[in-house]
């Protein structure tokens, strides 16, 4: 389906078609194709002669949306080294196992963020720790005043130190004097340990091969070829390039065809997400609903001019319907929701603008096949809910070092167990009822999280809901709704019930109320439902 052998073959390719095309820009420093063509020769020309790195050997990159991440990752690819994304918000316990885990013996991190690494990195196989600062890759003198008023005036670089370190901009003087010995790397060479996000224990790494994203990438262009232009479009990237999602789109998707990214540092800065959108002529975006949220409820938000704006994609979390409607009124476009996971690179199923179903995942994407199981692993007639599966080019080959735990997960079919409820509809069409995990049993009644917390968001004075189950007496198990209201809202767990009652049956309807200023989310954003259990 793709002719690449891998990532670097196809980014060879892009650098020389796109050469004077901006590829990346980060507070208002633009890179074009050729500069990060140039950047990341060196940075590879850097790991080969100064590191102890071999193909094969993996390197962990700890680093927000900045210009050093595409430099990082597209030169360790061309050294051959796998990459191993590391959220730079871990805390010293999830960096430690994370590094231990991969066996990753160099690591490129956020100055930052560096203290964390400190405290732990004799527990690790790390050799050297390449350090740099936010503003490294932009031009003097600006270089300057961005490191300087991070460091010393917004005192956000806390001091630290490490027996084998390096400045990042060193790593690059010294790629400019050695030469390059090109790597051949097959189809079925890993190239990335992605993590999961730990949700059903410890984090385990998802071996992603090249062709895996190579076919991802291909997929995704294919099913969405009406809409994407080569060289012409110019997507904001809020959501972390560390994050399957976003690097699938932004260093895989917009770069095989010659598209612009504008990084977003940090997605939380609502001002700075809606200055990039008033600063550059946005065509797209992708999000999920949270982010979505907050910028409908931004005040300036609304006024924007959006009219190159056409394409806006959810994922990672359900697309609330209420939000989807506010966001087509305020932007004019609609919500394609698609559905992945890390361990399928990750996209598998996705809305069109052609073929377009709100409350839907979409259809599946080229060479995707898509089932529903029961809990006895039989098939199940279309528009019955079951565990959805999915096999194709994209699914990963397992997980690094836990063949046990990929067995559970990976049949010898090719087979991958999502953990998600779904129907799959007569026309194709998958809905994700929720997770299998989170789904809750009242007095012997299925109750799907996702769905009641739908009905909650669609109450103007809610701005972020999540259900958990807790244990009960009478019923086993009853619903508990943890809930932000809007600011002035009088709202009690009396009101809120009688509002439930009009779109949900009694055993779904919330038993118990919580309120709170703010919910726990991942790093992208996402509500983190396992945070709000009581612990045992």
């Amino acid at each position: 389906m793709q002719s690449h052998r891998s990532i670097v073959d196809m980014f060879n390719e892009a650098c020389e078609h796109y050469h004077a095309l901006d590829a990346f820009t980060c507070l208002g420093q633009t890179m074009t194709y050729g500069e990060l063509d140039q950047l990341s020769h060196q940075f590879a020309v850097y790991l080969q002669h100064h590191t102890t790195l071999a193909p094969g050997d993996r390197l962990a990159v700890q680093l927000p949306n900045t210009l050093q991440y595409p430099v990082v990752l597209f030169g360790a690819l061309r050294a051959g080294i796998v990459i191993v994304n590391t959220n730079p918000l871990y805390t010293g316990t999830e960096l430690q196992h994370q590094l231990k885990d991969s066996g990753a013996k160099v690591l490129m991190v956020l100055a930052n963020v560096a203290k964390a690494v400190e405290t732990i990195i004799d527990q690790t196989d790390i050799q050297q720790v390449i350090l740099t600062e936010i503003g490294d890759l932009h031009r003097f003198p600006k270089r300057q005043i961005i490191n300087g008023v991070v460091k010393y005036i917004k005192k956000q670089v806390p001091k630290c130190h490490f027996p084998c370190s390096i400045s990042f901009r060193k790593t690059l003087a010294l790629g400019k004097r050695d030469t390059f010995s090109p790597v051949d790397m097959a189809p079925s060479d890993i190239a990335f340990l992605q993590y999961t996000g730990g949700t059903t224990g410890v984090a385990k790494g998802a071996m992603l091969t090249h062709n895996n994203l190579l076919a991802n990438k291909t997929q995704v262009l294919k099913h969405w070829e009406n809409v994407l232009v080569p060289t012409k479009e110019v997507f904001a990237a809020p959501l972390p390039l560390y994050h399957i999602y976003g690097f699938t789109l932004h260093c895989m998707v917009l770069v095989s065809i010659g598209c612009h990214s504008v990084l977003v540092p940090n997605p939380r800065d609502l001002d700075s997400l809606v200055k990039t959108f008033e600063s550059s002529p946005l065509t797209g975006m992708v999000g999920l609903n949270t982010l979505f949220v907050a910028l409908l409820n931004h005040p300036k938000f609304v006024s924007l001019d959006f009219s190159v704006l056409k394409l806006t994609t959810s994922g990672g979390m359900a697309l609330v319907e209420d939000t989807a409607v506010r966001w087509k009124e305020v932007t004019g476009t609609t919500v394609l929701e698609g559905y992945g996971l890390t361990e399928t690179s990750p996209v598998i199923s996705a809305n069109t603008m052609d073929d377009f179903q709100l409350g839907t995942i979409g259809l599946p994407i080229p060479d995707t096949e898509c089932q529903v199981i029961d809990e006895d692993g039989a098939v199940v007639a279309i528009g019955e809910a079951g565990e959805l599966c999915v096999r194709g080019p994209q699914v990963m080959l397992g997980y690094w070092n836990k063949p046990e735990a990929t067995a559970e997960v990976l049949d010898a079919d090719g087979w991958f167990k999502t953990g998600d409820i779904a129907i799959i509809q007569e026309d194709g069409f998958i809905r994700i009822v929720d997770r299998k995990k989170d789904m809750i049993i009242v007095s012997g009644f299925n109750v799907y999280p996702n769905e009641v917390e739908g009905v909650l968001l669609s109450h103007p004075e809610i701005i972020e809901a999540a259900v958990i189950s807790i244990p009960d007496e009478d019923t086993g198990e009853a619903v508990k709704a943890f809930l932000v209201l809007a600011e002035g809202s009088s709202l009690d767990d009396q009101s809120i019930k009688a509002f439930c009652k009009k779109s949900l049956t009694p055993y779904k309807v919330p038993r118990h109320y919580e309120f709170r200023e703010e919910l726990p989310k991942s790093a992208v954003g996402k509500i983190l439902r396992r945070e709000l259990r009581p612990t045992l």
